[in-house]
């Protein structure tokens, strides 16, 4: 497949994710649990777990927004939601301490990815993009 090939589905799958979320109907989405192209804001353990419920991977961003590497993973956060079939979810750990607490965030940016509803991996600090997407690469297999 080139490039272009892979863009244009790329597109594809966007617009039919925007039609979904808008309700319109105009897109072939044949599965309820298309990943979002931009990540998630989670506010809370109910939340959270109806967002993991709902997809096969997920990556969640334990984040704050006086953190200065968590600001450096944004960019990266979003490209992965843009590009990945991951779900991309994103919780303040100052609004959230106890969802923090309750997935033992000892430090930001922490990145959480659960697989198949479980915590799979964990990882703390900043990493790049080929990282984080082959780690979700991994668990989409």
């Amino acid at each position: 497949m080139s490039d272009d090939e892979i863009e244009e589905i790329r597109q594809q799958k966007r617009a039919q994710l925007e039609s979904e979320i808008r309700g319109d109907g105009t897109g072939n989405v044949g599965e309820a649990s298309e990943s979002p192209s931009e990540p998630v804001y989670v506010n809370g353990v109910s939340e959270l777990n109806d967002t993991v419920s709902k997809y096969d991977v997920v990556l969640v961003d334990f984040y704050a927004d006086w953190c200065g590497p968590c600001k450096m993973l944004e960019p990266t956060v979003e490209q992965l939601a843009a590009n990945t079939d991951a779900a991309i979810v994103k919780v303040d750990v100052d609004k959230n301490q106890e969802l923090a607490a309750q997935y033992q965030v000892r430090g930001v940016p922490t990145l959480l990815l659960f697989a198949d509803g479980e915590p799979a991996e964990q990882i703390v600090g900043v990493r790049g993009y080929d990282d984080l997407e082959g780690l979700i690469d991994a668990h989409l297999a």
